[in-house]
C-alpha cells in the first residue's frame, strides 16, 4: 500500500500514482484530407484508420485552420491563431511571448513524458518546446515506469512530394477517380490523384502499425487515440488554398471505456460529431484531458475533457504568405455555408509557387488554361479574386458556385462577414501590416504584444483601409485619402486600393502614386510602382519598373522582405520589366551579399523569385557551382590519382 503511494519521480517534476492520468497517443498524416473510407469515400482504402472510427467517433467537420503544413503545426502547438501572433506566414519564425508556452509544457508539468516522433516545423521560436525527446527514435516506451504518455507519431508517406515521385506502381484506377470540378479531366490529373489514394492508403497503413504495436504493449484500453491529417491534400486548390479542400480534415478519436468520462459529450462508438474542430482546439482539449483548465491566453475550445465547452458557432481559417509568394486570405463556417474574405485580390490564386508546379497536374492545369481548354469553373484559378467568396459546402461540395453576389445568400453574407471581421479585432490579427512591419514594429518584443498595443498598431483603423482598399466599388477618393494618412500600414492599403481597381483608377490617381512612389515606406514604394508598372501609360510604367528594380536588390543592408514584395511585382509585370533583365540578372540571388532576413529559411526565396522571373524573360540563371571535395583522409591528397 506504501508503495503505490509513492511518488513517481519524472523528468520535469513528481507525479502521485494515485493520480492517474489517461496515456494519449496522436497518429498524424501529411497532406491528406477526408479522402477515407470512414469519411464515405468508396475510392479510398484505408481499413486501419476506418476500423478506429468503428469503434471511436469521427468529427464529420474538422478544418486544420491553415492549408500548410507549418502555419498548421503552429496552430496545435501554441493553441493559438497565428495571425495572432505574427506567425501566419509560411517559415515566419517569430518568438512567442514568454509569458506563454507550449502545451507539451503543461503535460510535463502534470507528469507526463511527452514525445514527438517527428516533424515539429512551427513558426514560433521559444526557449523550450516541452519535448522529452522530438527525433526519429521518440518513443512512449522510453518513459519511467508508471509514467502517462502523451505521443505522437507523424508520417510523412502521404506528403504532396509523393505525388510525384516517379515511376510509381499505381493502385487505384486513374480511369475510376472523381476528378473535382475545378481541376480539368486530363491524363495527369487522374493520374496523380490516383496516387494521391495509394499514399493515403499507405499512411493508412503506417497508422495500423501503430495501433498494432500499442495494442501488443497491453496499452489500448489505457490509451486516448488520435488520427489527423495536417490539412487538405497536396494537390493544387487543396494545400495553401482556403477553400474546405484545403482546410477540411479527418479527426477521428477513441476513448477506452476507461475514459469515457472524458470524452466528448456526444461520444458514441462508431458515432460521428457535428461539431466543428478546429487545430486551435487540440491543445486545449489536450490539457482538458489531463485535468488542466486551459489558459485564458489559448484561443482554442477543449472538446473533450473536464473543461470541455459547449460548441462553437463558427469555425475560422487562415491563409499568409506561401514560400516566395505573398497572400492574405481569412475565412469562416457556420459548418453549411463557409465564407472566404481575399485581402489581395490584385494576385491571381494561381500564383506560380515553385515547389507546387513542380507537380504534373499543376503544370498540365496551367497549359491547358494556356491553350483555352478550361471552362469557367477550371479557369477560375488563373483568374483575379474577388473580395468576396460565399459557397454551400452541402449543394456545392468543389466550391466552385460563388454566392456572394446572390440575393438571395445577402442575409448569409452578411452574418458570417460580420463574424469574421469580429473574430479578427478579437484575436488582434496583425497580418494587415506588411510581413517586414510585423518584424519592425514588434523590435524589441513579440508581434502578438505589439499587436495588443494600440500606439505600435492600431488595428481599428488599419482594418479598416484594407477593407476598403481589398473592394473595387466605393469612392475612389476615400481611397486616396488613405495615402496621407500618417501610418504606413494605412498609406500601403492606400496604393494596394488603387492597384486593386485597376487601369482607370491607376489613371486617376498618377499623382498620389508618383508621391508615393517617394514615402518613408519601402512597401507603399513597391505597391504604388507595382501599380504604375502594371497599369501607367508607357512612361509610367517604365518609372514603376525602374522604382522597382532599385528598391528589389538583396544587397548588403537590404531588408529579404522588401525584396520578396519587389520581385513579386517585377515577376507579375512580365514584358513592361523586360528592357531591365540584364540588370535583375545581376542581384544577389542569397544572403551572401549582406542582406538581412530574420531567419535563413528565408534564403531560398529570393533567388527562386529571380529565376522565375529571369526565365520568364529569357534569361536562365547559371546553376550554383558544385560543392567542393572534401580533403580525403589517411594522407590520400584531393586531387591525387588513385
Amino acid at each position: 500500500m506504501l508503495t503505490t503511494l509513492l511518488m513517481l519521480a519524472t523528468a520535469n517534476g513528481l507525479f502521485a500514482a494515485s493520480d492517474e492520468l489517461p496515456n494519449i497517443l496522436w497518429i498524424s498524416s501529411e497532406d491528406h484530407g477526408p479522402e477515407m473510407g470512414c469519411y464515405g469515400d468508396t475510392f479510398a482504402t484505408t481499413p486501419n484508420v476506418d476500423a478506429l472510427a468503428k469503434k471511436g467517433m469521427l468529427f464529420k467537420l474538422a478544418w486544420s485552420c491553415a492549408p500548410v503544413c507549418a502555419p498548421a503545426r503552429t496552430t496545435i502547438i501554441s493553441g493559438m491563431y497565428p495571425p495572432s501572433t505574427g506567425s501566419q506566414h509560411m517559415r515566419s519564425m517569430v518568438p512567442f511571448p514568454k509569458k506563454f508556452k507550449f502545451y507539451p509544457r503543461f503535460l510535463r508539468e502534470r507528469g507526463y513524458y511527452c514525445t514527438n516522433n517527428s516533424k515539429e516545423d512551427y513558426n514560433l521560436s521559444t526557449d523550450d518546446k516541452g519535448w522529452n525527446e522530438s527525433s526519429g527514435k521518440a518513443h512512449y516506451r522510453n518513459r519511467k515506469e508508471g509514467q502517462p504518455f502523451f505521443a505522437i507519431f507523424n508520417s510523412t508517406v502521404s506528403h504532396e512530394s509523393k505525388i510525384r515521385v516517379r515511376p510509381h506502381d499505381q493502385v487505384h484506377d486513374p480511369k475510376k477517380v472523381r476528378v473535382p470540378a475545378y481541376h480539368p479531366d486530363n491524363e495527369d490529373t487522374r493520374r496523380d490523384w490516383a496516387q494521391y489514394y495509394d499514399i493515403v492508403t499507405r499512411a493508412d497503413t503506417i497508422a495500423g502499425e501503430k495501433l498494432a504495436e500499442l495494442d501488443q504493449a497491453g496499452l489500448t484500453e489505457n490509451t486516448i487515440i488520435f488520427y489527423w491529417g495536417d490539412h487538405g491534400s497536396g494537390m493544387s486548390r487543396s494545400k495553401r488554398w482556403t477553400y474546405n479542400s484545403g482546410l477540411s480534415v479527418p479527426v477521428i478519436v477513441y476513448f477506452p471505456d476507461k475514459w469515457k468520462h472524458l470524452a466528448p459529450k456526444e461520444y458514441q462508438a462508431g458515432g460521428k460529431s457535428d461539431r466543428m474542430v478546429n487545430f486551435v482546439d487540440f491543445a486545449p482539449t489536450l490539457l482538458s484531458l489531463a485535468g488542466v483548465k486551459p489558459p485564458e491566453w489559448m484561443q482554442g475550445h477543449a472538446f473533450a475533457g473536464k473543461h470541455q465547452t459547449a460548441k462553437p458557432k463558427y469555425m475560422f481559417g487562415f491563409r499568409g504568405r506561401m514560400d516566395e509568394r505573398h497572400e492574405f486570405i481569412r475565412t469562416v463556417t457556420d459548418g453549411r455555408y463557409q465564407y472566404i474574405r481575399n485581402f489581395n485580390p490584385h494576385f491571381i490564386y494561381g500564383q506560380y509557387v515553385a515547389y507546387n508546379f513542380v507537380t504534373p497536374s499543376t503544370a498540365a492545369w496551367k497549359r491547358d488554361y494556356d491553350a483555352g481548354k478550361c471552362n469557367e469553373a477550371q479557369s477560375h484559378f488563373w483568374n483575379l479574386k474577388p473580395a468576396e467568396e460565399l459557397y454551400d459546402l452541402r449543394a456545392d461540395p468543389d466550391t466552385v458556385n460563388n454566392l456572394a453576389t446572390s440575393s438571395a445568400q445577402q442575409g448569409r453574407l452578411r452574418e458570417l462577414r460580420n463574424a469574421l471581421y469580429a473574430h479578427l479585432k478579437e484575436i488582434r490579427d496583425v497580418g494587415f501590416l506588411p510581413e517586414g512591419e510585423i518584424h519592425a514594429r514588434s523590435q524589441g518584443t513579440t508581434p502578438y504584444e505589439m499587436g495588443h498595443d494600440d500606439s505600435r498598431y492600431p488595428f481599428d483603423k488599419i482594418f479598416a483601409a484594407a477593407d476598403l482598399a481589398t473592394r473595387r466599388d466605393g469612392d475612389l477618393n476615400d481611397v486616396k485619402a488613405l495615402l496621407k494618412d500618417g501610418d504606413s500600414a494605412v498609406r500601403y492599403w492606400g496604393a494596394i486600393g488603387i492597384l486593386n481597381r485597376g487601369a482607370e483608377a491607376v489613371k486617376a490617381s498618377k499623382n498620389e502614386l508618383n508621391d508615393a512612389m517617394n514615402d518613408l515606406s519601402p512597401y507603399v514604394q513597391v505597391a504604388a510602382a507595382y501599380a504604375l508598372g502594371k497599369y501607367g501609360n508607357p512612361k509610367e510604367q517604365r518609372s514603376g519598373v525602374d522604382k522597382l528594380v532599385d528598391i528589389a536588390p538583396w544587397s548588403k543592408d537590404a531588408n529579404v522582405f522588401v525584396s520578396m514584395v519587389a520581385l513579386n511585382a517585377l515577376d507579375d509585370l512580365d514584358e513592361k520589366a523586360a528592357y531591365a533583365r540584364h540588370v535583375i540578372a545581376n542581384f544577389p540571388t542569397s544572403q551572401s551579399a549582406g542582406g538581412w532576413s530574420p531567419d535563413g529559411r528565408y534564403n531560398g526565396y529570393v533567388g527562386g523569385l529571380l529565376k522565375k522571373t529571369l526565365s520568364d524573360l529569357g534569361i536562365e540563371l547559371p546553376k550554383p557551382a558544385p560543392k567542393k571535395r572534401k580533403q580525403q583522409k589517411k594522407g590520400k591528397k584531393a586531387g591525387a590519382k588513385k
